[in-house]
């Protein structure tokens, strides 16, 4: 959802905030935990029924997930374990919040528990599918960014919906929920789609149907001169 330009703009801030802190002895993989414990406190807020407390925790919980990559490009610690091991974690966090988000409706009162829980549960599995497709079909050898929601869009779109509860009550979260359900099942569909066009066999010339005349190249001439060889034609 997010364009290029603007994937660039928050790396480039998010580098330049992580500057001073490349110079310590921290690294990307401690930044990968702390936002986890800081998605793993949400999710226990959240759980309480304090929504709007909880969104601003996703949004600090999100500035981390973007910290630890930021922090392996400028000290250059980036490292293959470092990438699976962030992305392992943010599954997992993402996961926990939406469980404590899920968790609450279901102890809640309203009319609206069983479908707000309902819906908390379908984007888990949404956003895991998502994760899953790309891994899969990179696994095949086929790049799969495709898509309209990753995980910084998803993360936006909840914290919005827990950010206006004040005003809106739980109808707020209710329409962020609808908004990541269908958007995550349609990004696994797209995924998917795009995996299946990617894999399709050359489409080959009917029977019978006229095929294009490959001209074929002129045959090579000798060269003269003691020592050189002939050229051949590829």
């Amino acid at each position: 959802m997010f364009g290029a330009a603007m994937q660039a703009w928050g790396r480039r801030m998010a580098d330049r905030v992580m500057g001073p802190l490349s110079r310590t002895a921290v690294t990307p993989n401690t930044l990968t935990v702390l936002g986890l414990v800081l998605n793993l406190l949400t999710a226990m807020i959240l759980a309480q029924g304090w929504l709007f407390a909880g969104g601003v925790g996703l949004l600090v919980a999100g500035v981390f997930d973007m910290f630890d990559g930021a922090l392996a490009r400028v000290k250059g610690a980036g490292s293959t374990f470092g990438a699976f091991f962030d992305s392992t974690l943010d599954r997992l966090a993402e996961a926990v919040v939406l469980l404590g988000l899920a968790w609450h409706f279901m102890n809640s009162s309203g009319t609206e528990r069983v479908g707000a829980a309902t819906l908390a549960y379908l984007t888990i599995i949404g956003s895991l599918m998502i994760s899953y497709a790309r891994a899969r079909a990179e696994g095949l050898g086929l790049e799969c960014k495709v898509g309209l929601v990753a995980r910084p869009e998803r993360v936006i779109i909840l914290a919005l919906g827990l950010l206006l509860t004040p005003p809106f009550g739980p109808s707020a979260v209710i329409a962020a929920l609808i908004v990541l359900t269908v958007s995550t099942f349609g990004t696994v569909a797209q995924r998917i789609y795009h995996v299946w066009k990617a894999t399709l066999p050359a489409v080959e010339a009917p029977a019978g149907a006229a095929r294009p005349r490959i001209q074929q190249p002129a045959p090579a001439q000798p060269e003269s001169g003691v020592g050189k060889k002939r050229a051949v034609s590829p």
